[in-house]
């Protein structure tokens, strides 16, 4: 049973930053793609950044429009642990973020639709 656990979140001004902690297992699959999502109160869950974690290597990442230049998703060198650095934040990134993984390439997507496996999610409330 694969099991996705977020830390990291918590209440930050604009313009500061934030790491967010997925530690995952329970994996039996050599590939499998990873991602970040968020939902805000009142809207739709949406893709924040995705990465593709082979046996042997790790594809370019995805990010969403609103976050491209701002948030870096990455794999810690423990091969369990994925990472979002969240930096120049604004109110508008407030929302519950959620680790989630699937089987195989990620397919530049950003579709939480796509995605089997996720966490309980972690809060990340940004005041201005």
């Amino acid at each position: 049973q694969v099991q996705l656990v977020e830390s990291g979140g918590g209440s930050v001004q604009a313009g500061g930053s934030l790491r967010l902690s997925c530690a995952a297992s329970g994996y039996t699959y050599s590939t499998y793609c990873m991602g970040w999502f968020r939902q805000a109160p009142g809207k739709e869950r949406e893709g924040v950044a995705t990465i593709y974690i082979g046996a042997t290597s790790i594809g370019s990442p995805t990010y969403g429009d609103s976050v491209k230049g701002r948030f870096t998703i990455s794999r810690g060198n423990a091969k369990n642990t994925l990472y979002l650095q969240m930096d120049s934040l604004t109110p508008e990134d407030t929302g519950m973020y959620y680790c989630a993984a699937k089987r195989g390439v990620c397919a530049l997507t950003l579709d939480p639709v796509n995605f089997n496996y996720w966490g309980q999610g972690t809060q990340v409330t940004v005041s201005s």
